[in-house]
Order: C-alpha cells, then structure tokens, then sequence
C-alpha cells in the first residue's frame, strides 16, 4: 500500500457537447479545471481498509479514463436546461466541477450504505472519500451537508442516468481497440478481457416502500396525525380556531380508539365490537377533518401576518391538502371492509397516505406471502454485472417482461445476446418464439415437470443454466441488501427509480473494480509462480 502510485487527475478536461436531434453547425466545448489533489496518505491499516481503498481506487481510475465523467457533466446540462451560448466560462467550468463531485458523491453514499447526515460526517473526517469525492485540496477542504448530498441524488434525471449505466456497459463490452490506449476499454479498466454477454440470467424481486403495513383504520390514525401535527404548526404562529380541546388531544383519543380496535379482535363478539369502534373513528375523523379545514383557511388567508416564509406555507398547505384529499376513500375503504365485510380491488386500495405509487405484489413466499411496493426486473450476465433493469409503476405479469428486455437488451444496447435463462414465471408460449425470432437459445425453466426433465436430460448445457440462474437470487440481495437503504426511503415513484439507477451505476463499478484487483492478483501469482525457487544454503 505505502509504495502504490496513485494516479493524479489531468490538469484539464474538454467536453464536447453534440445535441441528439440535429447534427450541429457548431461544437460547444467546455473546459474545466478538475481540483489538484494530494496524493492519498499512507495508511497501514487492516486488511479491510486496504480492500476499501483498491476499491476507490479503482472506480476513481475508470471514472478518469472512461469518460463517464464527461457524459455526466453533458446529460446534467442538458437536464438542467443551461443556456450555453449565455453562460460564462466560469460559471460552466463550476457547474462541471459541481457535477463530477454530485456523480462521485452519489457513488461513495452507495458503496458507504450511510443516510445524508452521516455520510457527511465521514466526508468532512476520512482524506479517502475526501480524495475520491475531490473536495479535498491543497489549501482547503470543502465537504457540503446533508441537504446538498440529498439535492445532488436528484441532480440527473433517470432517463439519462440509465444512458450512463449503458454507456460502461457498451464500454466493458466492446472488443474494439483504443488506439490512443493501443487496448480494449475493458483492458484499460484492468480486465483480461471484455464482458461476456451472451447469457443473460432474469429475475425480478419487489421493491419494498417505507411504510407500515396498510390497515385500514390505522390509514385513519395517520390521516388524524398528520392533520392535527399540521394544525399545531399553524397554530404556533398564531393563527388560530375556536377547538375544543388542543390538536394534539384530539391524537390522543385517536390514539386510545386505534388501541380499543387491536383489543376488540380477541372478544367473544369482536367483529361486531369492532364495527362500533370503527364508526367512533370515522366521527372522531371527521371532527378533526373540519378543525385542520378551518386551520387551513386562515392559513391561506391570513399568512402574511406570520413569518412564515412562502415556502414553508405551501408545504403546510400541500401535506393537509393531500391527507383532506384522499381522506373520503381512505374511510369508504374502511368501511366496505370492516363494516360491510365486503373486498376492495387491489387496484382500488389505498396502501398508504403518503405514497401513491405503491402496489400489492402477491409474492406467495416464506414470511413474504404479500410486499408493497414495486416491481424490480433485472438481467445480469455471468460476471454479475448486471446489463438490464426496469422498476415498474404498475404490477405487469412476469411473463410480459421479456420482450421488453430483449427489445432493450438486442435492439437499444445492441449486445450479443445468445442464451436467455429465467425461472418458471418467465416461460411462456409467447416467449419461446420471441427468443427463437431473435435467435436466442430459451432458457427460462419450463412450468410443465415433464418437459423440465426432459430438457435437463438430453440439452447440453442446460442443467448448468439453470443452476448458474440461480445465483440472481444472490445477486439481488447484494443490490437491494447492500446497495440500497433497507427500506429504501424514497416516497415517489420518481424518487425510487433514481435510487436504483444510481444503486446499479455503484454496484456495477465495484463488480468491475473487484475484478480487476483479482485479475492483477492473479497475473502477480504468475509472476511468483514463474520465478526459480531461491536456492537453500547448505
């Protein structure tokens, strides 16, 4: 470690920005000053320090020569709309600089697996993220805080996000020669060779939202807690009501309602003891509905006589409105359900108050017979390097994801795809002759036991797929276990794309940065190994 060079960023970079409609009469090229940085200091530290270091480190030298970097800074500007023909050359050379430090930021958070706060904290006090992130100079050190690392999660969109993840996957892919670097880009990243992508394993997984599980009456409590939190807010600048008694005493006899209704369960007669104590709820609900009403119009009425600034009004004013919005379902629901004894559709359900963009994901697994949240499709090759993912809003079937995924795999990324694996909820009639137009050996396991013997028996290679696939169970876990915050704490849909987007971009450059580190420790084996044995001293 102590005697290892560390390669310095250039002293300066050009990048060219072509627009994707029309081919251009002129060139835009933006040069930017990346940050000098010292060197990194030795450390003689355990062997898991080390092991974290060579990771940095080799995600640093791929970000420098592969120009990812560069796409970034383009597709930020484009996403951000800057005027180039307007802005100052020093302005630009800022938001590029900004923006490098927004995509290392982004992938440091990801491999930590630490929450805003905390990963700000580790920044401002470890020189390795200081010097990966490039905010550690020579003069000073310029760490930002938690509510600007939760800004730059959000500084690309998911569209050109996914463009990056494609972009190293057309890099690790390609056999074509650099001449500039006289090797392939996989050679440059440190790999024997480049990434195989004929096999392609498929799987998909839910995507578990922040939530509690969605009882109907306790959908109530958190209406009645949200509304009456909002109403103390409001009240403490004062404006205020004539109510009865303070808001939050009004939670509270939520509250004792919300613990009467868990006891009624185990009476003789708790069905019928429990519809009573749903219609106290809903009265109590709609009590506290026209209290937070009646706060919200004096509110829009009168907040120029609080110093409330107008950001913090229109926060208030959307998160009653929200709750004041789907309230009227929110009690039907629990009504039909309770009172009524009736079903409600899936797709009729509120799962939560907060999130609509959450699905029933009917999984039928051990402890997990039913998930909320959406549905991940992922496609990783044998490497597990992971060349295709989608989260979807809605809950499609299994089956209809395939042809989605050739479609992006064969036709958008243009990788040669020859053997496609699945499980059970994957074959199809249909998906058979899409893989056999696009000539792709099937292999997603076939439902019927018979022809699933049959094919173990007499195709070659067949058996070995089929275990090989089940190894993206494994690799599931890593992405949403190690990767991802447990549970992810995004609200939107919008929000949780991004994390995946940015969870694949991290997972995918450490999968390629561990192997490069086993690649150079095994040609240092050979050297060894070459080496005449030292002769003894008699």
């Amino acid at each position: 470690m102590g005697g290892k060079k560390v390669s310095h960023t250039p002293n300066s970079m050009a990048i060219i920005l072509l627009p994707y409609e029309t081919q251009p009469r002129t060139v835009n090229i933006i040069t930017y000053q990346p940050a000098l940085r010292p060197a990194l200091p030795n450390v003689y530290g355990p062997l898991e320090y080390r092991e974290q270091r060579a990771i940095y480190e080799r995600i640093d030298h791929i970000l420098t020569i592969s120009g990812i970097e560069q796409e970034f800074i383009k597709f930020a500007l484009v996403d951000h709309a800057s005027d180039l023909a307007a802005a100052r050359a020093k302005d630009l050379e800022r938001f590029a600089n900004f923006s490098v430090v927004a995509l290392r930021a982004n992938i440091a958070r990801k491999l930590t697996g630490l929450a805003h706060r905390e990963f700000c904290v580790r920044l401002a006090d470890s020189p390795l993220l200081q010097w990966f992130l490039q905010v550690g100079r020579i003069d000073t050190i310029k760490a930002f805080s938690k509510s600007t690392s939760d800004r730059i999660t959000r500084w690309l969109s998911e569209e050109n996000l996914h463009r990056i993840n494609e972009r190293l996957i057309a890099l690790l892919s390609t056999d074509a020669v650099d001449f500039a670097a006289q090797a392939t880009p996989a050679a440059t990243f440190g790999l024997a060779e480049p990434l195989a992508c004929e096999d392609v394993f498929f799987d998909s997984t839910c995507l578990k939202a922040n939530i509690h599980f969605p009882v109907d009456w306790v959908l109530l409590r958190d209406a009645a807690r949200t509304l009456m939190k909002a109403t103390v807010l409001i009240r403490k600048t004062g404006l205020k009501t004539r109510m009865p008694q303070e808001p939050l005493e009004f939670l509270s006899d939520m509250n004792t309602l919300c613990m009467k209704m868990s006891a009624k369960r185990r009476a003789a007669d708790g069905r019928r003891q429990r519809k009573q104590v749903l219609r106290e709820m809903k009265a109590l609900e709609k009590r506290i509905a026209g209290h937070a009403r009646a706060h919200l119009e004096v509110l829009r009425t009168r907040r120029d006589e609080t110093d409330l600034t107008e950001g913090r009004v229109r926060v208030i004013i959307a998160r009653i409105e929200g709750v004041l919005g789907q309230l009227p379902a929110a009690i039907k629901q629990a009504h039909e359900r309770i009172i009524g004894e009736r079903q409600v559709r899936n797709e009729d359900k509120i799962l939560s108050l907060y999130d609509d963009s959450i699905d029933v994901i009917v999984r039928g697994k051990a402890g997990a017979e039913v998930e909320f949240g959406n549905k991940l499709w992922l496609g990783e090759t044998r490497d597990g390097i992971i060349v295709d993912y989608k989260l979807y809003q809605d809950n499609p079937g299994d089956t209809g994801l395939v042809r989605s995924a050739v479609q992006r795999l064969v036709v958008e990324q243009n990788l040669g795809i020859k053997h496609a694996w699945g499980d059970r909820g994957l074959a199809s009639k249909a998906n058979k002759e899409l893989l056999e137009e696009f000539g792709i050996r099937d292999g997603l396991c076939p439902r019927d036991i018979a022809e699933l013997f049959k094919r173990l028996d007499q195709e070659s290679g067949f058996r070995e797929g089929l275990k090989r696939r089940a190894g993206t169970e494994g690799r599931i876990g890593i992405l949403k276990n190690v990767f991802m915050e447990r549970p992810l704490l995004a609200k939107s849909f919008a929000y949780r794309e991004l994390a995946v987007g940015w969870s694949v971009l991290t997972h995918n450059l450490w999968a390629v940065a561990r192997m490069a580190e086993a690649e150079q420790q095994r040609q240092a084996d050979m050297v060894q190994q070459a080496r005449p044995p030292k002769k003894r001293i008699a």
